[in-house]
């Protein structure tokens, strides 16, 4: 959607064919700093002496961040150029890892480096994503979106990993996790500024309420797709970290007294199979998202059908409490993670514009990170439910997601189809 009144921009200069390697990495690195504290929240509750609810209140302030990151970020870079955006929400990454290197003995200093990180991470993915498919040269439709969300689970998965075992054996838990992504991250927004810039940055004519509009409008889903957007997208999207939450931060600490001093080790583990599961299983995501009609809602109806299984080993083991049931649900929310980002993706691909990529791009994700807060969610309501209750009506909202899938799927492909 263009701004009124406004010359066109020039002409963006012609992509190397791997160019979209060093967005790629830019998205790596923020998504490593993005997930690198989740496995630590057992030694912020051993070490630190921080509660449940503080700690899970501290992946909270990530989503806060998120929130501007991923709806503002895109519709600004659509206008100001990619570079500058994805720049400055690298740089924000080193700085929320440098801020929580030196803060972990304060709730402050920890809340402030979360919400860093989920600015830096709105803006990789919403502006990332938009980037790699923009400098992406190839005739496969669906590879920059995999290439996107390929990389950012990655950065998602090593970045886990790596903090996870640094903090169990080795020295300055607190700080030696952050020094290695401070280590990553300094360099890449150097190589950005190399990277050929595709919306190069209109010019700065428009007043403010005119910008205003035009970044809201950016944000709109276009007409012909909202029913699409509401009946199969919306349900499945806060699935996407939902299924990511219950497996790595709800499970570990449900089963933390049956790993002992292995707790942290564990969580790693379960960190690095859910994501190391969702990016393998990406592949199939692109195969079942393919063709026409209902054929096109495979992908969506399959994800919302693993996340249900998922969801119901996660209440099953909220009474037996197994460490091997868990990682079983990990494995399951994963492959089901996995399937569910790169089929809202291509939706949103095949839903957006040029003008308004990065802007519904923002949307989708925004929506999908909702699902991050539920270990928040479920700690606050513990006080009154038990996690067994809990968690079987988390099995019972992702059976009734799944049924408005299929029947979203099912109308918008026969509107599809029908006589014009």
């Amino acid at each position: 959607m263009l701004e009124t009144q406004q010359a066109a921009p020039p002409p963006a200069s012609a992509p190397r064919p791997d160019s979209w390697r060093t967005v790629a990495a830019a998205m790596f690195v923020c998504g490593w700093g993005g997930n690198q504290f989740t496995p630590l929240l057992l030694m912020y509750r051993q070490l630190g002496g921080y509660s449940a609810l503080s700690v899970d209140a501290f992946l909270g302030a990530y989503v806060v961040g998120l929130v501007p990151g991923l709806l503002l970020a895109g519709p600004i870079s659509d206008r100001r150029g990619r570079r500058p955006v994805l720049v400055a929400g690298t740089v924000a990454s080193a700085v929320a890892s440098l801020v929580l290197c030196f803060g972990g003995q304060s709730a402050w200093p920890i809340y402030a480096g979360r919400l860093i990180t989920g600015i830096a991470v709105g803006i990789a993915m919403s502006v990332g994503s938009s980037w790699v498919k923009e400098l992406s040269t190839e005739d496969d439709s669906g590879l920059p979106a995999r290439r996107a969300s390929l990389c950012q689970t990655a950065g998602f998965g090593l970045g886990a990993g790596v903090a996870g075992v640094v903090a169990q054996w080795g020295p300055w838990p607190m700080v030696t996790p952050y020094a290695v992504h401070l280590l990553l991250t300094v360099a890449i927004p150097v190589l950005l500024l190399r990277v050929p810039e595709t919306r190069p940055p209109l010019p700065h004519t428009a007043g403010l309420r005119e910008l205003l509009t035009t970044l809201v409008n950016d944000l709109r889903v276009p007409a012909p797709a909202r029913k699409r957007f509401r009946l199969v997208v919306l349900p499945m999207a806060p699935w996407v970290f939902g299924s990511a939450g219950l497996a790595y931060a709800v499970m570990p600490q449900l089963v933390g007294s049956h790993v002992g001093v292995w707790g942290l080790a564990y969580a790693t583990g379960l960190t690095v199979l859910t994501l190391g599961m969702g990016a393998a299983v990406q592949p199939v995501a692109k195969k079942l998202h393919s063709g026409t009609g209902t054929r096109a809602g495979r992908a969506p109806v399959a994800a919302m059908t693993v996340m249900l299984l998922g969801a119901a080993l996660c209440a099953a083991n909220a009474v037996l409490l197994s460490p091997w049931l868990a990682a079983a649900a990990a494995a399951i929310l994963g492959a089901g993670y996995g399937i569910a980002v790169v089929s809202g993706l291509l939706e949103i691909q095949r839903m957006a514009g040029a003008d308004d990529l990065a802007g519904l791009t923002g949307v989708y994700y925004t929506f999908a990170y909702v699902g991050f807060l539920l270990p928040t969610v479920l700690a606050t309501l513990s006080t009154w439910l038990s996690y067994p209750v809990m968690l079987t009506a988390v099995a019972a909202a992702a059976l009734i997601c799944l049924s408005l899938v299929v029947t979203g799927v099912r109308v918008t492909a026969m509107a599809a189809s029908a006589p014009k």
